[in-house]
């Protein structure tokens, strides 16, 4: 399969050569003589080389030249990227344009549930009736009454539908889509949904108008109470007939819900500040409450899916409250792990941090801790696997609700205050502040750095950089140098807001006053984040439509290089690597200085930057000095990878140190009572402690599965392993400078001179080495080769002195040996796709698993298999009928041998769902994930990860239509084969998520019963309210760009069902409601788009 990235990466490079373009005729020809290949369009799904480009809109733009013939150009995104770092000034390049790299590698945004916490509710749409406007009762029925069009015996069942007779047309809004660079203009894609629709006045009308059957008031009343004892910070309205069924294996009356604002002794029913009046929320009654009313804001657990009756831990049967001092030791633990903490974590965690042993009833009735954390069960079928969420000290929050669909401005109330003063002139104009970009991996242009605490940077995109050039070209027009223009401020004042036309050029910036001279003025750039000395003629006064956009300069700080923020060789290796460039920035923490960590992803590795300048601490001398041709003994082969690479340990200054120091560290932690060292916010490139063969060893961080579990790299003794969160430890302060001083201590080897190349060794040459040299106390070793570009050392290896026999090397001795007779037929050595990681030791799993106390042996983990990614999904196919192309049909008994999960449980028809849209290939087919259960799939990975990582690999028979857990990338999936190639690779259906991919057969392993508990997450979907067609590629990437990766609003309009649960088909209506006052029906734009198309044809 193509390396899509690597295909753009390549068409940027021919295209920014030919400033003019290049003839599509030409492209291919072009393309060859850079790569040596042709353009694999084939390979990457396209039938032609136009559907490609028309698939890579931000990177290539069609137009015809004057002569007709069509162009391919370098596309508006790529270009503007460039300008951006060609129009950058700083103090030290004034005006010089530097055009460095214009386009990044984009990192695909992670699931919204990393942090894995149980979901609130999305915001639920105005109901207007699954018919939509005219336009869609006209496509679906084709002529049929307006009254047929929204006819179901289950529509909207306890839900009001406004008679849509008095509704007046849908407007279009001015927002306008970007589409593909065939079409010469743009076209209206959203329509307005800000309808006047009649409003309920109360909760009676925002109910069912039916009249309810008779039911028991007590029973339900008593129901209602213990389901408000499991969520006493509340929850919708709108999901408790769906909790009380899960409960109780009942429908929930109708008439009961009506009832609901009379029943104070047991509930209160509250309005929530939006504006939408048919979102309400419940609560218990407030006389039952012991702390402050809750506020509107939902806590995580708010709709998280309750464990069943017998799933919830059994009543106390020993001290019915716990000690005030326990409960602060406990608090101060759940305080580490905002994004939640297993119990079954907290006896080692609690022994660990305060020498004394944690009593044995709490884990059994966790109930006692209700007042201080969060109780959730994910595992529904496993009562004693239970996450605490510690609660807000404000009494109702747990914190800000990362998935929530509609944010809060980032900006504290301080914070603004501080910019409104910043930006305040003699007019009392204010700026705003600046807001941090929604992206995941938001794209910055570093200006400099002083201190790392402090970075400057800029954010590029839509709202921020562009924005900016627009306001600077305006003033440029405003600030000319005709008679018209304004004159120089006579007397300007510290603090004031000026326009300065910028010395050496023509440029006009936005500056604020720092200093006031005799005939100079010193001024600092509010946009570009640097000062200088310039001359009074220079400065005008600004007007006041300049004050509007944000000052586009701001500060943040990199995570981990806090305690050496000032260090010189911190800030040099940041200098020559970041400034100056564009990155991208992961957002730890969003307060007024951004937490962050920046990768560099222009070249085909990603480069972490923060890691980059910790590596810059190391002193050199204490490293392993490696020469060719010399001899080394007392060698220590700490681990052999399953592709054949050994990690070494030879005698140095550094490793003598380096043992001192970790002893010393094992004493510290005995007598520390704290908790302060526990790492509460990992990322990718900390370095930090954690156990190893029982002792604390060094790690970095190499790769987050949510936000408990973790892949680390035993930098010392090249060692790769899974844990948790918890398992970690921070560096202590008093060791800190001495430990980054030393540099990683396991030479990476391979074994030279021999006829098989790493990474296509057979498991019986791995054991074989394994056996020969991990319990070797004295091998020797001499070096025949270093390769600098790979990081290792090829090596003859022997296990005792007599290096100079080369009989007696093992690599002699394998070669001599039947190990490498029989090979396989085909080996995976061919590269993946980059991903951000910083480990620099190796790309293969070395020998890890069966922990003890937390602490890795030495055993057999396969290699990570080097695969590009298949394809997700089909390209073609109609939006109209519930066929499709992907998944296959398979036979209906495809596991026989396998309990298969229960089926994901769907509300009745015309009911709404909150959706996860994980593969979205265009209006006839995507994925869908339960929005508020998608926290229990992160934790259900999480514990795959975990245990897979530490089971040896054994010989497996592979059959078609089966169910597997295999390893794609780094994490573990529950995959259906599809089909087993001959050449060792296996065709997998991922079914939580929806994807195809290819893996080699060694990455799949039996799906044991705990893992098959869980439904299947994804289920696939066709939009509602549309005609049948064939939808272009054009209409693919809009419907892509508007629901792929995003939390929405499911109407339910019909399900296919199906004897095995991956070929169930749901007929959906998709709804945002990301915006506070309107909701986005995504059948609407997709019909526009259709009726703006076929205008144009």
């Amino acid at each position: 399969m193509a390396d899509v990235e690597l295909v753009k990466k390549m068409l940027r490079a021919v295209l920014q050569a030919n400033k003019g373009g290049v003839p599509l005729s030409r492209l291919q020809s072009e393309y060859k003589e850079l790569t040596g290949e042709q353009i694999p369009h084939k390979q990457m799904g396209h039938n032609n080389l136009d559907a490609l480009l028309a698939s890579m809109p931000s990177v290539v733009r069609t137009e015809r030249s004057r002569s007709g013939e069509v162009c391919v150009c370098v596309s508006n995104e790529t270009a503007h990227i460039a300008k951006v770092v060609a129009r950058q000034r700083s103090s030290k390049k004034t005006g010089r344009p530097h055009l460095v790299n214009t386009q990044m590698r984009v990192k695909p945004a992670a699931p919204l549930v990393l942090n894995a916490k149980p979901q609130t509710s999305l915001r639920q749409p105005n109901h207007r009736g699954r018919g939509g406007d005219f336009r869609q009762a006209r496509d679906m029925r084709d002529g049929q009454s307006e009254g047929k069009t929204g006819a179901h015996p289950n529509k909207l069942s306890n839900q009001n539908t406004p008679n849509r007779k008095g509704n007046p047309p849908a407007e279009k809004s001015d927002k306008r889509m970007t589409l593909p660079s065939r079409f010469q203009k743009e076209v209206h894609a959203h329509l307005s949904r800000n309808s006047q629709q009649t409003t309920p006045s109360n909760l009676n009308e925002s109910l069912s108008s039916g009249k309810g059957k008779p039911y028991d008031p007590q029973q339900v009343q008593g129901r209602i109470t213990e389901i408000l004892g499991k969520y006493s910070n509340g929850f919708w309205v709108s999901k408790l007939p769906q909790i009380y069924r899960e409960l109780y294996k009942q429908d929930m009356p109708t008439e009961a819900l009506k009832d609901l604002d009379t029943w104070t002794h047991i509930c209160t029913v509250e309005k929530t500040c939006s504006s939408n009046p048919s979102e309400l929320l419940l609560y218990p009654a407030k006389e039952q409450t012991t702390t402050s009313s809750p506020p509107p804001t939902l806590t995580p657990n708010a709709t998280s899916n309750p464990p069943s009756s017998s799933s919830s831990p059994s009543p106390p049967s020993s001290p019915a409250t716990l000690s005030p001092d326990l409960k602060l030791k406990l608090e101060e633990l759940l305080v580490k792990y905002s994004n939640g903490l297993w119990a079954h974590a907290l006896p080692k965690l609690f022994q660990d941090t305060y020498k004394f042993k944690l009593p044995g009833h709490v884990l059994e009735n966790l109930h006692l801790l209700s007042d201080i954390c969060t109780i959730d069960y994910p595992m529904p079928d496993n009562p004693k696997r239970a996450i605490l969420y510690r609660k807000s000290s404000s009494g109702g929050g747990g914190g800000e609700d990362e998935n929530c669909n509609r944010r809060n401005s980032s900006a504290s109330e301080e914070e603004l205050r501080l910019r409104q003063e910043l930006g305040r002139r003699l007019s009392n104009h204010a700026v705003p502040s600046l807001q941090i970009p929604k992206e995941e991996y938001p794209s910055v242009l570093v200006v400099e750095a002083t201190n790392t605490n402090g970075v400057i940077l800029r954010y590029i995109g839509e709202g921020y950089s562009q924005a900016q050039e627009s306001m600077e070209d305006e003033m440029r027009e405003f600030y000319g140098l005709d008679q018209s223009s304004p004159t120089p401020l006579s007397s300007p004042s510290s603090g004031q807001l000026v326009a300065v036309r910028a010395e050496e050029e023509e440029e006009i910036l936005r500056a604020q006053v720092c200093e006031v001279m005799a005939d100079k003025a010193k001024v600092h750039y509010v946009d570009h984040g640097f000062s200088e000395v310039i001359s009074k003629t220079k400065v005008f006064e600004l007007h006041e439509k300049f004050f509007q956009l944000p000052f586009q300069a701001t500060k943040c700080k990199l995570a981990g290089l806090e305690p050496f923020c000032q260090e010189p060789a911190v800030l040099k290796k940041f200098e020559t690597m970041a400034s100056g460039r564009i990155l991208l920035a992961e957002i730890l923490e969003r307060g007024q200085t951004p937490l962050i960590v920046l990768y560099d992803t222009s070249q085909d590795d990603d480069v972490n930057i923060n890691a980059a300048c910790m590596k810059a601490l190391q002193d050199k001398t204490l490293a392993s000095p490696l020469q060719v041709n010399s001899a080394y003994m007392k060698v220590t082969v700490r681990s052999v990878c399953s592709d054949g690479t050994i990690y070494c340990q030879l005698p140095s200054r550094g490793l003598a140190k380096l043992n001192v120091i970790l002893e010393n560290i094992e004493t510290y932690f005995q007598l520390q009572v704290t908790s302060e060292f526990l790492v509460s916010r990992p990322f990718c490139g900390k370095g930090c402690l954690a156990r190893y063969k029982g002792k604390w060893s060094r790690v970095e961080i190499t790769n987050l599965h949510g936000s408990r579990v973790l892949d680390i790299l035993f930098i010392d003794v090249g060692v790769q392993a899974s844990v948790e969160v918890f398992e970690l430890r921070e560096i202590p302060p008093p060791f800190l400078y001495d430990l980054m001083a030393i540099p990683p201590q396991a030479v990476k080897c391979c074994l030279a001179d021999l006829a098989v190349s790493v990474g296509s060794w057979s498991p019986d040459a791995v054991q074989w080495l394994r056996e020969k040299v991990l319990n070797a106390t004295d091998c020797s070793m001499k070096v025949a080769k270093v390769d600098e570009t790979k990081r290792c050392i090829y090596v003859h290896l022997f296990t005792d002195k007599n290096f100079h026999d080369p009989a007696r090397s093992l690599n002699h001795q394998m070669a001599q040996s039947d190990l490498f007779k029989q090979q396989p037929d085909v080996f995976l050595t061919s590269h993946r796709p980059a991903k951000i990681s910083t480990a620099t030791l190796s790309s293969k799993t070395p020998s890890t698993g069966n922990y003890t106390n937390g602490s890795p042996t030495s055993t057999s983990v396969p290699a990570k298999p080097h695969l590009r990614r298949a394809l997700s999904g089909p390209k073609g196919g109609g939006g109209g009928n519930m066929t499709t192309t992907s998944p296959p049909e398979t036979p209906s008994a495809p596991s026989s041998s396998l309990q298969l999960p229960p089926l994901l449980e769907l509300p009745p028809a015309g009911n709404n769902i909150d959706v996860y849209v994980s593969v979205a290939c265009h209006p006839g087919h995507f994925v869908l994930q339960p929005w508020r259960d998608m926290y229990k799939l992160v934790v259900l990975m999480g514990e795959m990860i975990l245990y897979y990582s530490k089971t040896e690999q054994k010989p497996l028979n592979i059959e078609k239509n089966h169910i597997y857990a295999a390893k794609v990338e780094n994490s573990w999936h529950r995959v259906l084969v599809k089909g087993v190639l001959t050449n060792g690779l296996v065709s997998v259906y991922e079914l939580d998520y929806g994807k195809h991919e290819l893996v080699s057969c060694t990455q799949l392993r039996p799906l044991i019963k705990e893992f098959r508990q869980l439904p299947f997450q994804g289920i696939t979907a066709q939009l509602a309210g549309l005609k049948q067609r064939q939808w272009s590629e054009e209409a693919s990437i809009v419907f892509r760009n508007h629901v792929e990766k995003k939390p929405l609003v499911a109407q339910l309009e019909a399900v296919q069902e199906a004897t095995n649960p991956w070929d169930r088909k749901l007929m959906v209506f998709l709804v945002d409601t990301s915006q506070e006052e309107r909701d986005i029906w995504v059948h609407d734009i997709m019909t526009e788009f259709a009726d703006e198309l076929t205008k144009e044809l």
